[in-house]
This record gives C-alpha cells, structure tokens and sequence, in this order.
C-alpha cells in the first residue's frame, strides 16, 4: 500500500504566454488547471503507471473541494483532512523561450488539532507493506520537523518512508532515517553547503553519507545531466534522454511516483532506474503537472542508457 502525504496541496494554474512583459499587460495564449501538490502529483502519476495509492494530508474550501473532486474522477482514493481556509492556487508562467515565473500562494494555516489529526490517521495506515511517501512545502502552523515525526512514528510499525523534501525539512528529516530519497543536485549542494556546481564525484560523496546512515535507495536527479541512482550495491548514472520538453514542472515528482511503483511491484534495481528515466522524461512532455501516458514510458524505458559508476 502507497500513502502519498501532501501538506500543502494546490490548484496548479499553468499559463502559456509569448514573453512576460513586467508591469505591462500579458495575453494569455493557453491555460490549464490540475490538482496539484507534490504527493498529490505523485499519486496521478502512480495510477498511470498501474499502481494504486491513497492521496492525503489537507485540504480546504472550495479548491479542496475541486481537488478532492478531480481525484475521485481520477479513482485515486483518498483520506485527506479537511481544514478552515482555503487550499491555494499556485500559477507557473511560461514563456515561449522556455523561461519559467512561479507564483506560489502560502495555504491556509494549520492547527495543532489538525496536524494531530493526521498523524493519527498516518499512523493507522502504517505497516510493514506500506510506503509513505513525504513530499513537498509545509503550511504556516507546521513545524520543519513534521517529517521526522511522522518517519519515526511509521517506523515503529513497521511502515517504509521515501522522502522529497528540500532546505530544514530534508534536514531535520534525514536525522530519522527515511529508507528512501530523491533529492535534486541543487537540494544535495545545498544541503553539503556547496555554493558552486557540484561534480558528479562531489555529489557521490555525500550520497554515500546518506548510505552510512541505511538510506537503500537514493536517486539524484540532475535535470539536464540526467540522474544518478544509489540502490545498495547497484551504483549508476543515466544521461538524459532526449525529448521535447514543454515544462521541467513535475519532472522531479514523476520519478518519485516511479521509485514508488517500483517498490510496490517489487522491481529490481536495473528495470526501476530505467522505469525513473522514463517517467520523469516523459512528465516533461506534458502541458502542466499530468503524468505521461504508459505507452509514452515504455517507449522511452527502450531509449534508457545505463553507466555503472
């Protein structure tokens, strides 16, 4: 079982513009809406793929109520806990050249009541088949170590936890021992305070830090570099495979739903790399946050060239 936990869902508002004119007037050429969030993304990308997750966290007013809506259309279940204030709406500009303006409400604030809530709801859920997957930014009233709370707490029944979080919430997340991580290579400089571009050799370095600590699965996503995966023993690097992008939005989510699906079908290490590679390529070819199609990734999971390290 796959609970995908989204703190701080959203309605992604994805406009199409020729060039953002600042403090002129923009016509908009294209606009579409997804339920968003990154768990919430994850979850879509996951039933795509053939697997079925449970989508929670919070949500609020009427934008919750149109996510929760487009969930249930999508047969994506869902156990979300609902909250006063309303879910936000996150609007990404793009621009012909490809340039990307994100414009990112903060969300309603959250209760300690609330927060208490779903922990106990998360903490139902939890057994020795169950992944969590903890993903994305915090609302106002959540403390930065709500991930390594709720690590601990599934931990103790047995429960798997793969994390994408960046700044003090991967952190104070790592300190609890998740079994599984996918962070960028901006997320690990920053981590390492690095203030320039890693290398390949740098990043590895840290990564095995990570391996020190039991993390068994660790996928580095490198965006035009392509990815570097850490599965125990089994150490590669893919380059980047050649497709035309309409947005990066949701590459980083499509290979979290990928690590998850593999988990959950029981993969081995080489067919989920390839699997990593192919959805999250594959996400950067759709308008908004929409999963590619599974005729898509298994087309590109052909095209996957795999370099041991």
């Amino acid at each position: 079982m796959i609970i995908t936990v989204t703190m701080n869902p959203a309605i992604d508002k994805t406009v199409d513009i020729d060039t953002l004119v600042h403090g002129g007037l923009n016509r908009i050429r294209h606009v579409e809406y997804d339920a968003g969030g990154k768990g919430i993304n994850v979850s879509k990308t996951i039933r795509e793929l053939g697997s079925t997750s449970i989508a929670t966290g919070f949500l609020g007013g009427n934008n919750g109520r149109t996510i929760a809506n487009v969930l249930k259309e999508k047969e994506i279940e869902t156990d979300f806990v609902w909250v006063d204030g309303e879910t936000r709406t996150n609007t990404k500009v793009f621009e012909e050249n490809g340039e990307l303006t994100e414009l990112n409400e903060p969300g309603p604030y959250i209760s300690a009541e609330k927060l208490e809530e779903l922990m106990q709801k998360l903490e139902s859920y939890a057994g020795e088949d169950t992944l969590f997957v903890l993903s994305g930014s915090i609302p106002a009233g959540v403390e930065k170590d709500v991930y390594g709370k709720i690590i601990r707490l599934v931990h103790q029944k047995g429960a798997a936890v793969l994390l994408d979080a960046d700044g003090e919430l991967f952190k104070k997340a790592l300190a609890a021992g998740p079994d599984m991580i996918k962070p960028n290579r901006v997320e690990l400089e920053e981590y390492a305070g690095i203030d320039y571009r890693a290398s390949d050799g740098e990043l590895l370095e840290i990564a095995g830090a990570f391996k020190k600590q039991e993390i068994g699965t660790i996928a580095i996503s490198m965006g035009k570099s392509g990815a570097m995966f850490l599965l125990g023993d089994y150490q590669v690097k893919c380059p980047a495979l050649s497709v035309k992008s309409h947005s990066t939005v949701g590459a980083g989510d499509a290979m979290v739903a990928a690590l998850a699906h593999a988990w959950n079908t029981k993969l081995g290490a080489e067919d989920t790399v390839r699997l990593c590679m192919a959805v999250s390529a594959g996400a950067v070819t759709t308008i908004g946050t929409k999963p590619p199609s599974r005729e898509l990734v298994e087309e590109l999971k052909r095209q996957v060239i795999v370099e041991k390290i």
